[in-house]
C-alpha cells in the first residue's frame, strides 16, 4: 500500500500538518516534489485550494514519506471534512503517490493557489481550528466535524485576534498550571472544563480549581450616530438569553452587531454589519472600547465603535440576512432620549449603555 502523500495546499506547512498527524516529523520525510499536469487553485469558499488536472501545468508541493496507517487515518479524517478524498498519482520524477483531490463541483476554483500568501494571513488560524478538528478524533466522525466547521474556524480566528490585541493593563504575571482540559459541549458555541493550579499575589500556588468556560468568538458592535441631527439608530431583535432568564422583554435594544469572521478585522465586521442589519453606509468610526463583557465565565470579546453616518427621518427599516434568519427592527432615537433612557436604566444592554455615556462624553467634539 502506498504511504507516500503528496502536499500542495495546507498541509505543506510542517505545523499544521504535524497537529493532524498528532506527532512530530522529520524534515527528512518531507521532500519538495511537483505533479505534472495538475494545478493547484484557491477556492472560494474557505482559505485552502483545490487541485485540479490542466495540460501542461505543474502543481508545487512536498512528498511525505515515512507515514502510518494511524497517519493516513488522521489525514482522511482532517481532509474528509473537506470532503477530499485520495487517489492515486505519479510525480514529475516517477514516485507513486497518493494526493488529496475533491470533486470537480465541490468548490469553486479562483486564482492559482499562493501558499506563502495563505501561511502569511490564515497559517495560525488553519493551525488553532485543526486542534479542535483532531480533538474530536476518535469521538466524532468528519461529517459532524464538517458541519461545525464554521464555528470551529470562527473560534479558531478569535484566537488569532486574541494574540493580536492586548490591553497591556500592567497586571500581576502569575504562573498558571492546566491539569486537565475537557471541551464538555461543542456546537454553534463550545464549552470547555478545566482543573487549573494558578499563582497567588503571595508567591504560593492554589489548590487545584474546577473551572468552565463558554467559547464564543470575538464580535464588533458599532452605533450608528447622525452629528447633525444629533440622533442615533439602535436595533430591536428577539435574544436567547432572557428567554433562558425568565426576562418577560424577549426583544431588547442593542447597538448593531455581528461576530467577527475569519479574516475580518473588527472594523470590516463593523461596517458589514451597519449594511446588513440597517442598510447603512458608515462614513468613519471611532473607538470606544475593547475588552470582555464577561471574563469571568466567557471568552467574548467585544470590539465597540460609534459610527458616524447621515440618519435622515425614513432610515429606520426592518433588515438582517435572510440566511441567517435574522428578522431586525432598527430605531432612530435623539440624543437626548437615548441618554435619559440610559439614566434611567432603561437600556438592558451593557455595552448600548456604556456607548450612550460615551457619546454623551464625545458629543461636543463630533458635533464641532
Amino acid at each position: 500500500m502506498i504511504t507516500a502523500l503528496f502536499f500542495y495546499g495546507t498541509l505543506r506547512h510542517a505545523p499544521l500538518l504535524e497537529i493532524v498527524l498528532g506527532r512530530s516529523i522529520s524534515p527528512a520525510d518531507l521532500v519538495g516534489a511537483t505533479l505534472e499536469n495538475f494545478a493547484a487553485y484557491a477556492v472560494a469558499e474557505g482559505p485552502f485550494p483545490m487541485i485540479v488536472a490542466s495540460s501542461g501545468e505543474v502543481a508545487e508541493g512536498l512528498l511525505a514519506t515515512g507515514l502510518t496507517q494511524e497517519d493516513i487515518a488522521r489525514l482522511d479524517y482532517y481532509e474528509g471534512g473537506f470532503n477530499y478524498d485520495l487517489r492515486e498519482v505519479v510525480l514529475a520524477h516517477g514516485q507513486a503517490a497518493q494526493v488529496y483531490v475533491c470533486a470537480p463541483d465541490r468548490w469553486t476554483a479562483q486564482e492559482p493557489w499562493d501558499f506563502t500568501a495563505w501561511a502569511d494571513k490564515w497559517a495560525s488560524m488553519s493551525c488553532h481550528a485543526a486542534v479542535e478538528v483532531m480533538g474530536h478524533y476518535g469521538n466524532l466522525d468528519r461529517d459532524t466535524v464538517a458541519r461545525m466547521f464554521p464555528q470551529i474556524r470562527a473560534r479558531a480566528w478569535s484566537k488569532v485576534l486574541g494574540a493580536r490585541y492586548c490591553a497591556v493593563q500592567d497586571v500581576f504575571a502569575g504562573k498558571l498550571e492546566v491539569v486537565k482540559q475537557v471541551r464538555a459541549y461543542t456546537g454553534y458555541f463550545a464549552v470547555d472544563e478545566l482543573s487549573l493550579r494558578h499563582e497567588r499575589f503571595d508567591g504560593t500556588m492554589s489548590q487545584v480549581l474546577e473551572r468552565s468556560y463558554f467559547i464564543a468568538g470575538d464580535a464588533a458592535l458599532v452605533l450608528p450616530y447622525d452629528p447633525v441631527r444629533d440622533r442615533v439608530l439602535v436595533v430591536e431583535q428577539m435574544r436567547m438569553a432572557p428567554i433562558g432568564r425568565d426576562d418577560p422583554e424577549i426583544w431588547h435594544l442593542e447597538p448593531i452587531a455581528g461576530r467577527v469572521d475569519p479574516g475580518e478585522m473588527p472594523e470590516q465586521t463593523a461596517l458589514r454589519e451597519a449594511q446588513e442589519e440597517a442598510g447603512l453606509e458608515l462614513d468613519r468610526l471611532e473607538a470606544v472600547a475593547r475588552g470582555y463583557p464577561s471574563p469571568g465565565d466567557s471568552t467574548g470579546y467585544y470590539h465597540i465603535f460609534v459610527g458616524l453616518t447621515d440618519l435622515p427621518d425614513g432610515t429606520a427599516c426592518i433588515g438582517g440576512l435572510e440566511t441567517e434568519a435574522e428578522n431586525i427592527r432598527s430605531r432612530l432615537i435623539s440624543f437626548t432620549d437615548f441618554l435619559a433612557m440610559a439614566e434611567r436604566q432603561a437600556l438592558a444592554n451593557t455595552p448600548l449603555a456604556l456607548l450612550a455615556y460615551w457619546l454623551a462624553h464625545h458629543r461636543s467634539r463630533l458635533r464641532s
